[in-house]
């Protein structure tokens, strides 16, 4: 397949990396001109879009995803399908949506899970908004990137996902680091605490897969002083996002709303550019 991809940052430049690798023709296009091994470079992301079976999309926010789909599915070919993998609000996904409709082009929400780790190892998990005939074309490029992609329903389904499952890490993170300072509070080891939690019914991501204590479970950021990984200011984002869908659709989340309020205090104190799991160093250090 020809693919044009815009926005080649942390996530962006190694998934154009893996479909380049996998033997498609991709061409990418950054602001910044990031230059990515088997990519060939557009110079614009109008650039990037003629001519091209798919189109996938990697942007910062909802505003700037609504602004460069606004000018791409102008110069899209009809019927070609338009992937937007940004993390972003549910509004401006289905906004999104339309536009590619009503331009003839077929479009799917599809953010992602797994961090830079999982962009660069091809193990994303892609949570999926549109219509199936979209999905089904989309498949094999997910295939390719991940290792995971599920249909989560119509236009908007899969920034709904993606809020809901980051609301639940955000909150799950934080009872991790509180239950870990606890511990060095009452003089528990670390590794015991670790082998008791990760086995029984404290048991989650954020302790088996990503526990924030250094040297305890497998490799994380926390081994590596806390360089993300998933950053603060990332997580923090989603559960703004989180909370402006609860306040849109009148849910209580009032976890949700209370980890967002942690992790703002966390990057106004420094926080910003950390990995989102150093609230236990925060913690242990007062």
């Amino acid at each position: 397949m020809r693919i044009g991809f815009i926005g080649l940052g942390n996530m962006g430049a190694p998934m154009a990396k893996n479909l380049a690798k996998a033997g498609h023709d991709v061409t990418g296009f950054d602001p910044a001109g990031v230059a990515v091994a088997g990519v060939a470079p557009a110079d614009s992301a109008e650039g990037a879009v003629r001519g091209m079976h798919a189109v996938i999309t990697m942007l910062p926010n909802g505003a700037i995803v609504r602004a460069v789909h606004a000018d791409i599915v102008k110069v899209a070919d009809k019927g070609a399908l338009i992937i937007d993998c940004s993390t972003a609000d549910v509004d401006s996904a289905r906004a999104v949506h339309k536009l590619a409709e009503d331009a003839g082009l077929l479009s799917l929400d599809a953010p992602v899970s797994g961090g830079t780790g999982g962009a660069e190892a091809g193990t994303l998990t892609f949570m999926v908004g549109g219509g199936k005939d979209a999905f089904a074309k989309g498949k094999t490029l997910f295939d390719i990137m991940g290792q995971k992609a599920v249909h989560c329903g119509a236009a908007g389904a899969g920034q709904a996902a993606k809020i809901c499952n980051n609301m639940i890490l955000g909150i799950s993170m934080i009872g991790v680091c509180e239950a870990f300072h606890l511990a060095d509070k009452l003089g528990l080891d670390r590794q015991a605490m670790f082998d008791v939690a990760s086995t029984s019914s404290g048991s989650c991501w954020s302790i088996n897969t990503y526990c924030p204590a250094p040297g305890i479970g497998p490799k994380s950021p926390a081994d590596n002083d806390y360089k993300p990984g998933f950053a603060a200011d990332l997580m923090l984002k989603d559960l703004n996002l989180s909370q402006e869908a609860a306040e849109s659709a009148g849910a209580t989340t009032e976890l949700g709303r209370h980890a967002r309020d942690i992790y703002d205090a966390f990057v106004a104190a420094g926080g910003k550019g950390r990995d989102f799991s150093a609230i236990l160093d925060k913690l242990s250090k007062g």
